[in-house]
């Protein structure tokens, strides 16, 4: 079976995760996608196949015969779609021979353009794979669950030679809380890589360092009539907190290695507002300015309006994988290597994001993130090609193969 096909089966299931739930998994639906998982996993032949409480999809296949001594790696994918783009009735479209051009997402009134998707005409001729624009088409990371598979499928039915391999697919990976439950014991991978990337043949050796704070403002309410001089409005100094930082250091105006504040949330009265940010910067001390930025426009508020006025708390994220990975260079080679026997260039980049493998990195297996083939996830633009899918099924053929050499 193509990656594509199972692809096409796993987005009909409706496993977004919820914020805020205070359950694990955040939503009970992501467990009818893990079951249908377990039982392909099964069906393949792989062996202490579960799901557990926390809906952890785990799978072992033993390596063959020649290849026992060889490091145990693991593949890792995640099941749960974005919260905030509506992932239940997924109706995919399937455009044969797409022709390079605009592309219109069902009746939604939404299109696909290569003025916003520049690389859309580099896909003529292959088959695109699209949402009907009313939801997300759930390529992140359905995507990347169907190539393992198919993977895992091409070595046993080849019967390639190959080391130990440690499956698992997470929940709840889009709101942060994926590794929460993981069981590292019964994962037993020595080194893994998770496939929840973008384009064929990227290869993510850094993440972002990750970290949210929460503005709290304390505002004093009055009468409107009578307020000169006593009312303090909590919504009007969250504007003013908000204008107090870099107006360009924001996502939609930042590439690369640049970081960013993201003001995710909002909420308020005159009584009281409260705003909620991601920062992200590649590097520590990048970090450190913009949490310093944020307390100095705390500190002018609180000058200007009365002492507590505003507070911050800050929680940690993730950290930059890079730093353990460059320990570990010859994951890196491997995947290289698999790249190029599978015809396609490797793209080493790092991720304006984060990855279930940069918390995996810092509790002590290396994990590299690698691309699934799909762009503009979280969104009703999404959408990815059968001939990536297939491009990146045969790049995780090739890094299985390459660890059963070690």
């Amino acid at each position: 079976m193509r990656a594509y096909e199972r692809f096409l089966e796993y987005v009909k299931i409706w496993t977004s995760s919820e914020r805020c739930s205070g359950e694990a998994p955040s939503s009970l639906r992501q467990f009818d996608l893990a079951h249908q998982l377990a039982f392909e996993l099964r069906e393949l032949g792989l062996e202490q196949v579960g799901v557990d409480n926390h809906c952890f999809v785990y799978g072992y296949l033993p390596a063959s015969a020649g290849c026992e001594t060889a490091p145990c790696l693991g593949l890792l994918a995640h099941l749960d779609t974005h919260p905030d783009c509506p992932g239940q009735n997924v109706r995919p479209q399937i455009i044969e021979r797409y022709d390079g051009k605009e592309v219109a997402l069902g009746d939604s009134g939404l299109v696909l353009r290569p003025a916003e998707f520049p690389h859309l005409p580099l896909l003529t001729g292959q088959t695109l794979l699209t949402s009907s624009g009313d939801t997300l088409l759930g390529a992140d990371d359905k995507a990347g669950i169907a190539e393992i598979l198919t993977a895992l499928e091409q070595v046993i039915s080849n019967s390639r030679a190959h080391g130990p391999i440690s499956v698992v697919f997470i929940p709840d990976e889009e709101i942060g809380s994926g590794t929460a439950h993981f069981d590292l014991e019964r994962f037993g991978a020595r080194y893994a890589y998770t496939v929840d990337g973008w384009e064929t043949g990227e290869i993510e050796i850094e993440t972002f360092y990750a970290i949210q704070a929460k503005i709290t403002i304390r505002g004093v309410n009055i009468h409107t009539g009578h307020a000169k001089g006593i009312m303090v409005n909590a919504l009007l100094l969250a504007m003013e907190f908000s204008h107090m930082l870099p107006a360009e250091e924001i996502p939609a105006r930042t590439e690369g290695r640049e970081g960013f504040f993201h003001l995710l949330r909002s909420r308020g009265t005159v009584e009281e507002a409260e705003l909620v940010y991601n920062l992200r910067d590649f590097e520590r001390g990048g970090m450190e300015r913009r949490i310093g930025l944020l307390q100095q426009a705390a500190q002018v508020l609180n000058d200007r309006y009365g002492p507590d006025t505003v507070s911050i708390s800050f929680v940690e994220e993730y950290a930059n994988m890079g730093e353990v990975l460059k320990q570990h260079p010859q994951l890196i080679e491997k995947a290289c290597i698999a790249c190029r026997l599978a015809g396609v260039e490797p793209i080493l980049t790092a991720a304006r994001g984060g990855t279930d493998g940069a918390r995996l990195s810092f509790a002590g297996v290396p994990c590299p993130n690698l691309g699934v083939g799909g762009w503009a996830y979280h969104s009703p633009q999404e959408h990815i090609t059968v001939e990536a899918m297939d491009q990146v099924s045969r790049i995780l053929e090739e890094l299985i193969c390459q660890f059963g050499q070690a």
